[in-house]
């Protein structure tokens, strides 16, 4: 496995590059957080579906919502 590089060092790595392609590596990055965003809301929605399906959903009004948020803390 290989050694991690620290931010330091990846920072150095960018700046070394040039414009277009710290503009490229951005536009990369960007478009890679957003693809793993989508994954997590997909996996979020499949698991909510789940429970909706099994009927371990909870249900109830925003006055149920809080009451259940405040009796977690």
């Amino acid at each position: 496995m290989s050694k991690p590089v620290s931010f330091q060092t990846v920072i150095e790595y960018v700046e070394a590059l040039s414009t277009e392609e710290q503009d490229l590596l951005l536009e990369l990055i960007s478009k890679r957080r957003i693809a793993q965003r989508r994954q997590e809301i997909a996996a979020n929605a499949a698991q909510t579906l789940k429970a909706i399906k099994t009927d371990t959903a909870k249900h109830g009004t925003l006055e149920d919502l809080r009451a259940d948020l405040l009796n977690e803390e």
